[in-house]
């Protein structure tokens, strides 16, 4: 069958999964928790048809659907509306927002500041980091409580400031951090409207607090490039000096300050939130699971002695990878990635329609009974290289898939490992609660309430 003869998906299309889930109970769901808003069949079927409020939406479960979706035709895909209304006003027209020629100009800059040589020269400055919030935490004695989600977005923020800028000069990192809380907080709102095609004037609760933390964010960070541009003479070689640098190699044209503005707000709000969320549920699930926590702490043990947390260790954790991979999996930061049909393409036995909504549900991905056994069950053994040889790659996708899988990928994964390193050589962490708490979507994957736990010196 040739692709002009291929049947257009829908809710007629013979063998798929269709969701009738009305628009009554999926709005208020997606208000309260974009995760609990996906049709139940998408943690037990490839493909879920569902159509709400006019909007077609495709759900892909199926790792080699996912492929020729994101991968094959990713040329007919754009971010679509939900990605520029939830993320434009904080994140302009930066690399996870923009589409086309503009986002490959981008990505084509940033592409040097994330080489491999580029991200071992920054592992000292992740221990260092590691090893101020161990000795905050140390400060404070045995048995003092901590919000591990907040201290893991400290911490991560130090590394990220001083890979994009050399350090935060006069960036306030408390008001930032919770600025991108409020700012993330009632996308869920953003979503359901976008679905609605209400206008971006309709009113909802904390729009006004999500404007004021946007308007702190970007003027921070332009009154920071500003203050770079006085001072072009001054030899750095970290992103903002790299982004200022960069020009189209076709038009030679620069970026504008908002561009750049752009750009780094994209990577303090995904480049350090993601990693720091990845890390509080990693450290939940060891605090919950001391059999894992032991065989980390032996690795580690092994690997640096009675010595301190070196660069040249990171790389030989291999254990303590596959623990924050399936902490990854069961809790992956970004859960849900959306892309809309800028013209119709060929999806398997049918034609996606122009239009159409594509919906990977990277957490029904994680947790699909097809693909794990017993996918609710943390098995850091599912990583080991035995295990991962024989796993389709698109089955999982912590970091997206295709062209515009995150690239930051291996930046995080180096920057967690040294954390972990230096955080569990030095301390025991154990849970104020004897039950895991509650995931919620805000954008990104988090603790419903960011979690307590109490520190155990390390004798």
């Amino acid at each position: 069958m040739t692709i002009n003869a291929l049947p257009v998906l829908s809710e007629q299309s013979p063998g798929i999964a269709v969701s009738r889930r009305s628009p009554l109970a999926v709005l208020p769901a997606l208000v309260r928790d974009p995760l609990q808003a996906l049709p139940p069949e998408v943690y037990r079927e490839p493909l879920v048809y569902s159509r709400v409020a006019s909007r077609e939406r495709v759900f892909l479960l199926d790792p080699a659907l996912i492929q020729e979706a994101l991968v094959r035709n990713a040329d007919s895909l754009s971010k679509g509306e939900d990605v520029r209304r939830a993320l434009g006003p904080a994140l302009g027209q930066g690399l996870l927002t923009a589409d086309g020629a503009h986002w490959r100009w981008q990505r084509q800059s940033v592409a040097p500041a994330f080489r491999h040589e580029k991200l071992v020269g920054l592992l000292p400055a992740m221990i260092s980091a590691a090893e101020r919030t161990r000795d905050r935490w140390l400060a404070g004695g045995s048995n003092a409580t901590i919000r591990i989600g907040h201290e893991m977005m400290r911490t991560t923020f130090d590394i990220i400031v001083e890979m994009m800028m050399s350090g935060p000069g006069g960036i306030d990192v408390v008001r930032v951090e919770r600025g991108i809380t409020d700012y993330l907080k009632p996308t869920g709102w953003i979503f359901a409207l976008s679905i609605l095609n209400a206008p971006d004037w309709v009113p909802y609760p904390g729009r006004s607090r999500a404007r004021a933390a946007t308007g702190y964010l970007r003027s921070a960070i332009t009154g920071m490039i500003a203050e770079r541009r006085r001072r072009s003479g001054e030899a750095r070689e970290d992103l903002v000096a790299l982004l200022l640098a960069a020009a189209d190699p076709e038009t030679g044209r620069t970026m504008t300050d908002e561009e750049i503005a752009d750009n780094l707000l994209t990577f303090i709000t995904a480049g350090h939130e993601t990693t720091a969320l990845g890390l509080a549920w990693t450290f939940l699930l060891l605090a919950h699971h001391p059999e894992h926590e032991a065989r980390v702490l032996s690795e580690i043990d092994a690997i640096t002695g009675k010595g301190p947390v070196r660069p040249e260790h990171i790389s030989e954790l291999s254990y303590t990878r596959q623990v924050f991979s399936e902490a990854m999996r069961l809790y992956p930061p970004a859960p849900i990635i959306t892309r809309t049909a800028t013209r119709a393409f060929p999806l398997g036995r049918f034609m996606v329609p122009e239009g159409a909504v594509i919906v990977v549900p990277i957490h029904a991905v994680h947790h699909h009974a097809a693909l794990w056994e017993l996918p609710e069950r943390f098995d850091p053994e599912r990583f080991s290289p035995e295990q991962a040889k024989g796993r389709h790659r698109y089955a999982y996708m912590p970091f997206g898939a295709g062209p515009r899988i995150c690239i930051g990928s291996a930046f995080a994964q180096m920057e967690a490992l040294a954390i972990l390193a230096v955080m569990l050589k030095a301390s025991r962490l154990r849970p104020r609660a004897d039950f895991m708490p509650a995931p919620i979507m805000k954008v990104t994957l988090r603790p419903r309430a960011d979690a307590e736990m109490l520190v155990e010196l390390r004798s």
